[in-house]
């Protein structure tokens, strides 16, 4: 019977630990899931309530700086109107907000302002992108090679004090009146300066970082793009934004020169048969035009900071 006791308590005992045991293993898996959710969570940053009021400011600082720069745009073509209707002005020179409304619907309704729009867009989005692509190429073989950069450096500073417009008659010789001629000159005004910008940028970079990479056996193809290119970023966004402005003067410099079609040969027509209202309105146009592609530039330049800071 002692035994039999024994061996009762003993199957009694273990049974009990396998309930204890049981029951932890719950215990601590319900601790798992605990954490493992808050930790899933993320957690929301506790600011200050004085980083708080500075931010507040902050955006109330810009909806003030932009609404004053609106409630200034209205009050110059408000004035602008009112002078040209009590004949302070000459309309025939100014032209007058009324009459730049009149020619755009007047061009709309002929369905012509279109096809113009198009074609200025058209040609200068080429000439902005090419430019910007095979200049910053051509940055990347002068860094890479300082033999060609030390031979080619006289001839790009020339280029880039040249006037461009000297260039015009030579360039519809060799490419002919049309697109061709139009976006030639718009590469030409652009590409000097993406070449002297980026190659600067690239130069410019930290001496110690790159004798760092060397001396961990980094090639040159890891350095360009481990270092140079990161590094180059917010140069190459600032490239970008100078080339919005320049891309619009090459086009419009092109089709004053060569062209058929566009908003420059609007501008060149309407200057030829007196028509100011027509030059004022493309003039417009083009404004619109070069703040939509400003915009699109600076939009590009937030998110990329936004994913550097992620």
């Amino acid at each position: 019977m002692s035994i039999l006791n024994r061996y009762g308590g003993i199957c009694k005992l273990k049974i009990k630990e396998n309930k204890q045991t049981k029951t932890n293993e719950k215990i601590r898996k319900k601790e798992e899931k605990k954490y493992l959710k808050l930790f899933s969570q993320k957690e929301k940053p506790n600011y200050s309530k004085e980083f708080l009021a500075y931010k507040k400011k902050n955006i109330w600082n810009k909806v003030l700086i932009i609404s004053i720069q609106i409630a200034l745009l209205i009050f110059i073509i408000a004035l602008w109107e009112i002078l040209a209707k009590t004949g302070a002005i000459n309309v025939f020179i100014t032209s007058s907000p009324s009459r730049i409304w009149t020619t755009i619907k007047d061009l709309v309704a002929s369905k012509t302002l279109f096809n113009h729009i198009g074609v200025t867009l058209y040609e200068a989005t080429l000439g902005f992108l090419i430019a910007t692509f095979v200049g910053a190429i051509i940055a990347i073989i002068l860094w890479w090679n300082e033999t060609i950069r030390k031979v080619l450096d006289p001839y790009i500073v020339v280029l880039n004090s040249l006037p461009k417009i000297a260039l015009g008659p030579i360039l519809i010789v060799w490419v002919g009146i049309g697109t061709k001629a139009i976006v030639a000159m718009d590469i030409l005004i652009m590409i000097v300066i993406t070449i002297i910008s980026m190659l600067n940028s690239f130069t410019a970079c930290d001496q110690g970082k790159i004798m760092l990479m060397k001396s961990m056996r980094a090639n040159k193809f890891q350095i360009l793009f481990k270092l140079i290119l990161p590094n180059s970023l917010c140069d190459f966004i600032s490239v970008l934004k100078i080339n919005v402005g320049l891309t619009w003067v090459g086009t419009i410099m092109g089709e004053y020169l060569a062209s058929k079609a566009g908003l420059g040969y609007l501008i060149v027509y309407g200057g030829q048969v007196f028509k100011l209202d027509l030059v004022m309105a493309s003039t417009v146009i083009l404004c619109v035009l070069a703040a939509i592609m400003y915009f699109i530039v600076a939009f590009v330049e937030k998110q990329v900071y936004k994913h550097r800071e992620h």
